[in-house]
């Protein structure tokens, strides 16, 4: 079974979630192989990209694992967000919660660590530049090409970070 990790920024305007989210199912359907085992996602269901590759592993009828980085992570979210989030948590075929109670950086980095655990790969929605904060897009993927683990990143052509 392949497993799948995802990290990108968050905040980012609708037409770039656009952009991403025909580039992660593109991504997600590449790896489908018929007749060889599941694809498996693994995400920490964020706004954003996290959860468009979420969604996107669903329909596509792979299995999804949600890691939760600490009690308080949801009402962390944005308050719009939580639909989504609670749709994504119960579709998951696993949920890891790890055992932090504020959701804050730290507890974000740990998210991203055990997700990266979880997975053969990391697809990365990445703009290429540095962290705005630790446990950001970019420490995910240092993180994983230390581990030597494959990295691909997709920022398409139009993308923009405010």
């Amino acid at each position: 079974m392949t497993s799948v990790a995802i990290t990108g920024h968050r905040g980012l305007p609708a037409g770039t979630l656009a952009l991403v989210d025909r580039a992660l199912r593109l991504e997600v359907a590449l790896r489908i192989r018929p007749g060889e085992t599941e694809l498996t996602g693994v995400s920490c269901l964020a706004d954003g990209p996290d959860s468009l590759f979420a969604q996107a592993i669903l329909d596509a009828g792979g299995r999804l694992v949600a890691v939760v980085p600490a009690r308080t992570y949801r009402a962390s979210l944005p308050a719009s967000h939580h639909p989504v989030y609670d749709h994504l948590v119960a579709a998951a075929s696993r949920v890891i919660e790890l055992d932090r109670e504020t959701s804050d950086p730290e507890a974000h980095q740990a998210g991203s660590l055990r997700m990266l655990d979880e997975s053969d790969e990391l697809l990365a929605v990445w703009d290429g530049l540095p962290a705005r904060g630790f446990g950001g897009t970019a420490d995910v993927v240092a993180t994983a090409r230390e581990r030597g683990m494959p990295v691909t990143v997709l920022w398409p052509e139009g993308a923009e970070r405010p």
